[in-house]
């Protein structure tokens, strides 16, 4: 694959048709055709962003389930990728499919953590892909891809039909009879075999139709982990690649919705208002820094960094900053001046007053999970990445989530599905059943739980009369302690509802 800083103007010589034949396909042949950078970087996100729908999805909803395939098919719509076997005329969505896997291939073989959820999200979107395909397809899509197996003839399945019925779930005399059975060598069969799911005989696994989806599946996983190993080994010649580089590096680390650098709530949330949010709406990597701040007095720079940025987003200015930390700081062993001279400039840094000028974003989930692990004595990174599985249950513990709702973020722990555990803590401490969004950004999390609380989003519990959202008391945490001002008096909440009220405008 070529690239070049000019838009293509000429299509590939011959049949479109020839040239993607089938709208299933192994990506076995990397693309030779040269693409604008442009391109290059639009068909990335755009396979990005369907690849975090079928993360999200595959956690959700049963793989096999109308609701799962439904959703899916909508996106792949939406962002124009094959999602009809039988259409002619999308030749521009194989060719995008095509060659986006391979941008993406090379962006996530990096490490191993890019490389098994690549492969994982891939193997997803090839399963629904293939169980779409009528048999008349995937009998042409395994020829396609050199997978033809044989089909036995009648006479021999007649003469196995009790051992076939026997040994294969789900089958009756008539329905072995009906069914299409393929001869398929052992070691193709493997976990078929296992699972005890078809009839073995001197080495070959007896497979009906229905079953062979598993067999495809094992083969392109076999041939995609190859690959993306392959690929890493010839990361070194790409990474001399100036234009590529940065942007396999961002792609790896992408985050793909609103950067939140522009606020329509700046300057509307007062200092004193803080605490009360972190309580109702700050995810849990914010109201573990907030509340470490306020513990400490301090935070080192990595959490400065976050903390001060997911601020900043939310809407506070460069002077209430400045205020927020220097007070803060203050009440610790830093004095004014030394915050001054040692402080400040990083905070005006952050937003866009000294140094280069830069008006730095927020940092989104990806970029938080992915860069700057903590060390000892750091509370910034991700709780459901970063933290002892122990240390975590503990914490949701702390906050009163109820033992069936921190074993399921548990799961989604253990399974590296980070954001989808950060989503689960939202319906739990916001009492919803499903949130509806992909969550992927710590200020989009605030942003969506201000909404919910006014009233902006239909929830599972009744609102009061005075239209505040009625959380459930065992979500409540103290937020009048003894290190920090308190934020209950008649001011604080009133603004606190003004607040909420003006999120629930969008």
């Amino acid at each position: 694959m070529e690239f070049s800083s000019r838009a293509r103007h000429a299509r590939l010589a011959g049949d479109r048709r020839e040239q993607y034949p089938h709208s299933l396909q192994f990506y076995l042949e990397p693309p030779t055709e040269s693409i604008s950078l442009v391109e290059f970087e639009s068909f990335a996100i755009d396979r990005l962003r369907l690849l975090k729908v079928i993360e999200n999805l595959g956690v959700s909803y049963a793989r096999s389930s109308d609701i799962y395939k439904n959703k899916l098919e909508n996106e792949l719509r939406k962002l124009k990728f094959p999602y009809r076997a039988l259409a002619e005329d999308d030749y521009e969505a194989r060719r995008k499919d095509h060659i986006s896997h391979f941008i993406l291939r090379l962006a996530y073989c990096q490490s191993e953590d890019l490389r098994r959820w690549f492969l994982q999200q891939e193997m997803d979107l090839f399963r629904y892909r293939f169980n779409e395909l009528t048999e008349g397809l995937m009998q042409k899509f395994l020829e396609h891809v050199n997978l033809s197996f044989e089909a036995i003839g009648e006479d021999l399945k007649n003469e196995l039909a009790d051992e076939l019925s026997v040994s294969t779930p789900g089958f009756s005399l008539p329905k072995v009879k009906e069914q299409m059975f393929y001869k398929v060598g052992l070691a193709d069969a493997v976990d078929l075999f296992r699972a005890r799911r078809v009839f073995i005989k001197d080495g070959f696994a007896y497979v009906p139709f229905k079953e062979i989806d598993v067999i495809v599946l094992n083969n392109y996983r076999t041939k995609l982990s190859k690959a993306l190993a392959l690929t890493a080994r010839s990361l070194p010649s790409i990474q001399s690649d100036e234009r590529l580089q940065p942007l396999l590096n961002h792609l790896s680390h992408s985050y793909v919705g609103p950067d939140y650098s522009v606020q329509k709530s700046t300057g509307k949330i007062s200092l004193e208002q803080i605490d009360a949010l972190s309580v109702k709406s700050f995810p849990l990597c914010m109201r573990q820094l907030h509340r470490a701040l306020r513990d400490n007095h301090h935070l080192r720079h990595g959490g400065r960094m976050q903390y001060g940025l997911f601020l900043k987003g939310i809407g506070l200015t460069l002077e209430q900053a400045l205020e927020f930390w220097k007070k803060e700081f203050i009440r610790g062993k830093v004095d004014a001046d030394k915050f001054d001279k040692g402080y400040a400039y990083s905070i005006r840094h952050n937003y866009g007053k000294e140094g280069k000028r830069a008006d730095y974003t927020p940092y989104s989930c990806m970029k938080i999970i992915m860069s700057n692990p903590p060390g000892q004595g750091d509370y910034h990174g991700c709780p459901f990445r970063h933290s002892d599985p122990e240390l975590l249950k503990q914490k949701l513990q702390s906050y009163k989530i109820p033992p069936s709702g921190i074993t399921q973020v548990l799961e989604l722990v253990k399974g590296m599905h980070y954001q989808l555990a950060c989503q689960k803590f939202f319906e739990l401490t916001h009492d919803v059943d499903d949130i509806g969004f992909s969550l992927n950004h710590p200020n989009q999390y605030f942003t969506e739980s201000q909404k919910l609380l006014s009233g902006g989003r239909e929830v599972k519990k009744e609102f009061n009369t005075s239209g505040n959202f009625q959380q459930k008391n065992n979500i409540q945490e103290s937020i009048n302690s003894s290190s920090a001002p308190t934020s209950s008096n008649a001011k604080a909440d009133t603004e606190l509802e003004e607040l909420e009220a003006y999120f629930a405008e969008d």
